[in-house]
């Protein structure tokens, strides 16, 4: 079971110009999905989750648009900038407006993560977990799901609260963020349960290995006392171990870092790894 307070709900994209249907750049099918993000959104605040909207914003040189899509941006009328025909295309439905206490990040690319502040800002305030609707599924809302997958986030995806430009592509990527890890709940699934049947698998994992880890380190001790050894330098002590997934420290509940560990400990010492920079 997830605890409201230790999740946050992003919503992705939810802007004009991806949505309404003059726009070069909207997905066909986001606008059918603003009455579901709307009823997502409103129980989220409810529950007490953190609250971030994700957008996108182009310099009206288009020189932040990614290459990819930059002719059909320039060629379109420069949606998401300044310098856009349509004044409301950066905006969001009146459904979708951010309230008083929601957070709003802008980001570069297609992920959440990537070159934004949002990793820091989950861990500063002990989110394990992130609830993920908006637009397109493929790409923003993809690409956010495998990063905070890789920095060792629970994933949640509302199915009916994201969109695709076909119904098949929506079912692919549905299908492989759900074989990779993420949690996939309808928003009628959402509104009744909330996050109580969401499996905390990062915390699960955590408290796994760190069991694994001491019992390897008592086991150790102990044979040392048997043959007089000293234990060596390092040794795990219960109760102050933190072991660094991705980019992220995880301590378990209940128990504080160590300062820091000696570099010459035992070879049951875990090594840190640490994401590439931007993920």
């Amino acid at each position: 079971m997830i605890e409201p307070t230790r999740a946050a709900f992003l919503l992705i994209d939810m802007q004009n110009g991806f949505i309404d249907p003059t726009s070069a750049l909207c997905v066909a099918g986001a606008a059918d999905t603003v009455p579901a993000c709307a009823h997502a959104l409103d129980f989220a605040r409810s529950i007490g989750m953190s609250i971030f909207h994700i957008r996108r914003i182009y310099s009206a040189d288009g020189a932040n648009v990614e290459p990819v899509r930059y002719r059909q941006w320039r060629d379109g009328g420069r949606p998401l900038s300044s310098a856009s025909e349509d004044e409301s295309s950066l905006n969001w439905p009146d459904l979708l407006t951010p309230a008083d206490g929601d957070r709003v990040m802008v980001k570069p690319r297609f992920s959440a993560f990537f070159d934004t502040q949002l990793d820091d800002v989950l861990s500063r305030e002990g989110i394990s977990t992130v609830v993920l609707a908006g637009t397109t599924t493929p790409n923003c809302v993809r690409s956010t799901c495998y990063d905070a997958l890789s920095l060792n986030y629970n994933v949640v995806i509302l199915e009916d609260a994201t969109s695709s430009r076909t119904p098949e592509v929506q079912r692919a990527n549905i299908e492989d963020m759900a074989y990779i890890g993420a949690h996939i709940m309808s928003v009628a699934e959402f509104l009744e349960h909330g996050l109580s049947q969401v499996q905390d698998i990062a915390g699960d994992t955590a408290r796994e290995i760190e069991a694994e880890y001491y019992a390897a380190g008592k086991a150790e001790g102990q044979a040392d006392q048997t043959t007089g050894a000293a234990a060596p330098c390092g040794a795990p002590t219960p109760g102050h171990h933190s072991r660094t997934l991705g980019s992220r420290p995880l301590t378990p509940t209940g128990t504080s870092a160590p300062s820091a560990m000696n570099a010459s400990a035992s070879a049951l010492e875990l090594p840190t790894m640490h994401a590439p920079r931007g993920i």
